[in-house]
């Protein structure tokens, strides 16, 4: 739960950073947060997301709760899944937007983009969900829990 809520800290960080990209009135501080976007990510996001893929399964696996039993397990690793994926395809995005940032003729009008506010504030509300699933989880068991193999109605 650590590395999630690190993931979640993480990304508030790159909201405000990219608010500030988006804000500023000062291009040389337009320039530095698109500048600070990518090594945030190479850096911090990722890091965090892959730890918390990492600590998720192996909670998952080390306790009652098991990986395949209940649906809030199963919906929270597929968020982080998708998640992390995102992440890791929108590191280009990064690089691009660090690209132009470090271009000297790009202005502030260049450099602007909401794509890092868009992406941070959708990450947040993804592991929003997923801590209030951690809290309260939610009932409901797949047939794995029941000691079948199969879910019910498939082939063995």
């Amino acid at each position: 739960m650590g590395a999630s809520v690190g993931w979640l800290g993480a990304v508030a960080v790159s909201l405000a950073v990219g608010v500030l990209g988006l804000a500023a009135s000062d291009v040389q501080v337009v320039r530095g947060a698109y500048l600070l976007l990518e090594p945030l990510g190479w850096w911090t996001l990722i890091p965090f997301s892959v730890a918390s893929l990492a600590t998720g399964l192996v909670q998952s696996l080390g306790t009652h709760w098991g990986l395949l039993r209940h649906y809030w397990v199963l919906i929270k690793l597929g968020m982080n899944v998708f998640a992390t994926g995102i992440l890791l395809l929108y590191t280009q995005t990064l690089a691009v937007l660090a690209d132009t940032a470090r271009d000297p003729a790009a202005g502030a009008a260049q450099l602007r983009n909401p794509s890092p506010v868009v992406h941070a504030a959708g990450a947040i509300v993804l592991l929003l969900v997923a801590l209030v699933l951690s809290i309260y989880k939610p009932r409901g068991t797949t047939a794995w829990a029941t000691g079948a193999r199969t879910p019910a109605g498939t082939a063995a």
